[in-house]
């Protein structure tokens, strides 16, 4: 039996729509060449520092962004720098008992840290080295006090308490 012309152009078109659709991967590697740019262009204009989940940071309306520098971590039962462990104890005990050993621990990490450093310009000395304190808003202010002291009694005078930025139009409001 004969084919009509129109069952044979039905049946190419079938034919030919039945293919599968090719990727046009020219176009999709343009995109993510354009992406990639984008993203590295962008990436440095915000900075987050690492924090635990169970940390509430303090709460400010500072316009200072964070700079990349050692960060000194308060947990609640112990310090970290640089994320490594340095001293774990409990502030609730009597201050006697958590004192010296955290100097001991903080100053001789602080120190191996400007050790390795490069060595701080003359117009850099007075300041000294910079140093961001990460602490829970419960914190005592005396476990503060006493690494800030801790610190500038090494090199890092330059100390900043990181804080959460607090939006300024929820400070006007009533």
């Amino acid at each position: 039996m004969k084919q009509s012309f129109r069952a044979k152009r039905m049946f190419k078109q079938n034919q030919r729509l039945a293919q599968s659709s090719k990727l046009n991967l020219v176009a999709l590697m343009d995109i993510f060449t354009i992406l990639v740019f984008f993203l590295m262009v962008n990436q440095s204009d915000v900075v987050v520092l690492p924090s635990n989940k169970e940390m509430r940071l303090p709460q400010s309306v500072s316009e200072q962004l964070p700079r990349e520098q050692v960060l000194l971590t308060v947990t609640a039962n112990g310090v970290l720098i640089q994320g490594k462990p340095v001293w774990r104890g409990d502030w609730q005990q009597p201050a006697e008992e958590w004192q010296e050993p955290l100097a001991a621990a903080v100053k001789q990490e602080l120190q191996y840290l400007a050790g390795r450093a490069a060595p701080l310009p003359a117009e850099q000395q007075p300041l000294g080295r910079p140093l961001t304190i990460l602490a829970d808003a419960a914190t005592p202010y005396a476990v503060l006090r006493r690494l800030m002291a801790i610190s500038a009694a090494t090199e890092y005078r330059d100390v900043s308490l990181a804080v959460e930025q607090r939006s300024t139009a929820l400070e006007a409001s009533p």
